[in-house]
């Protein structure tokens, strides 16, 4: 493992990082994060702001639009996010677009329009010079409980991961058997015309009591259609203590199989909730023990992608500038360009400018994670964002900082 990789990039360059905001722009996202570090005010709003948009409580969807939504989200169509990335674009920033559904409330007819919307926003990347990626949630197009019936037994079956999915898919219901068959038509559909318009799919990861299936379908649509190029993902939460192994394992099968695995590496969005049902039901964490152990896992697992990448492609996801400086460096050491085609970075919307457009001004492949969608449909990643924000050591303090040293270079 390096350990102290060069500083050719530095995050520390404001002006770089905030050139495609207004001084105006700035000050709200100072306000906004400003609040979100308050506990007392990111808690009520936390609490308020679902009931209040199910109740529809007036000027409730302006306010939200005008704050936390307009920093972390493109929009609510897909055509109003065109705006944000053209504006990236002039930055040599790309975009990941991300529908914002997880999780069908109108059961399969639901599912399938979900599927429609995701087959939609390929075909509109298609068109678009700065959208390789899109993002789909399996949970957008399966019913939660089956997936949590599936994982369930593949947790008390042994062997691989495709042999126990399989002897599960044995085990179901005709009925089951039959919904699970569509649920599987709906991914390759999709798979199909990402393909057919060279577009990557970014399979999100989902809680470990329903990430097995998840895993082994994805596993399986990369068997199908990562042949030549990477057209699907998968997504590796490193911190959950058993990901690095599973890249190995998943890597294996890749080699097997003759297909390129797709590894977008994540450190993770549900650790709160994880540890929770981990002590109420009475089984060990599949979170790691500490920050630390989670940052090794993660730079481990970006080195071994790396050393196998001519038939890995990554995704670096991180808003950690340690790993993403040694992904530069691993690159230099190798001799191979910041701009791999087998090597991109991501950061969400709205957060870690400093990294992204100062990776960008370093020649390397980077894009924004995009989210898109109606207000009531997003608020749960908006919750998310706002949560994650409080709970990363230092993230809404650093964001502040790198805001408050801009604003003061502009006003000198």
């Amino acid at each position: 493992m390096i350990n102290d990789p060069i500083n050719s990039i530095s995050f520390d360059n404001t002006e770089y990082a905030f050139a495609y905001k207004s001084t105006d722009e700035l000050k709200k996202a100072h306000f906004l994060f400003s609040s979100m570090g308050n506990p007392f005010v990111l808690n009520m709003g936390l609490s308020l702001m679902p009931a209040a948009i199910k109740l529809h409580i007036p000027f409730t969807k302006t306010i939200i639009r005008k704050t936390i939504f307009s920093q972390f989200v493109g929009g609510e169509t897909l055509e109003q996010t065109a705006k944000v990335a053209n504006k990236l674009e002039k930055y040599n920033v790309q975009v990941i677009l991300d529908y914002g559904v997880e999780g069908g409330s109108d059961g399969e007819k639901g599912f399938d329009h979900a599927t429609e919307e995701f087959i939609k926003v390929i075909n509109y990347a298609a068109t678009q010079r700065n959208i390789p990626f899109m993002s789909i949630k399996v949970t957008g197009i399966v019913r939660f409980g089956l997936l949590e019936k599936m994982d369930a037994a593949m947790h008390n079956s042994e062997g691989s991961l495709i042999n126990r999915y399989n002897k599960v898919l044995n085990e179901l219901t005709d009925a089951e058997k039959s919904e699970w068959q569509r649920v599987v038509k709906r991914i390759e559909k999709i798979c199909e015309v990402a393909i057919i318009k060279k577009t990557g799919v970014l399979i999100d990861a989902e809680e470990t009591w329903i990430q097995d299936p998840v895993d082994a379908l994805t596993i399986l649509m990369m068997d199908k259609y990562n042949k030549q190029n990477a057209v699907v993902y998968n997504t590796i939460q490193l911190y959950r203590h058993d990901r690095l192994a599973f890249l190995k394992d998943s890597f294996a099968a890749a080699d097997e199989r003759d297909f390129i695995l797709g590894a977008k590496l994540v450190r993770g969005a549900y650790m709160d909730k994880e540890r929770k049902r981990a002590t109420d039901l009475g089984y060990p964490s599949p979170i790691q023990p500490d920050k630390e152990a989670s940052d090794r896992d993660y730079n481990a697992a970006v080195e071994f992608c790396i050393d196998h990448i001519n038939r890995i492609a990554l995704i670096v996801a991180s808003h950690n500038e340690y790993s993403n400086l040694l992904t530069t460096e691993l690159l230099d050491k190798k001799g191979l360009p910041h701009n791999h085609p087998h090597v991109h970075f991501s950061q969400l919307y709205g957060m870690s400018d400093n990294i992204t457009f100062n990776l960008a001004k370093n020649g390397c492949s980077v894009s924004k994670y995009l989210p898109f969608g109606p207000i009531k449909d997003v608020i749960p990643y908006l919750m998310r964002r706002a949560q994650e924000n409080s709970s990363v050591s230092g993230q809404t303090g650093r964001e502040l900082g790198l805001i408050k040293k801009e604003l003061q270079r502009r006003s000198s």
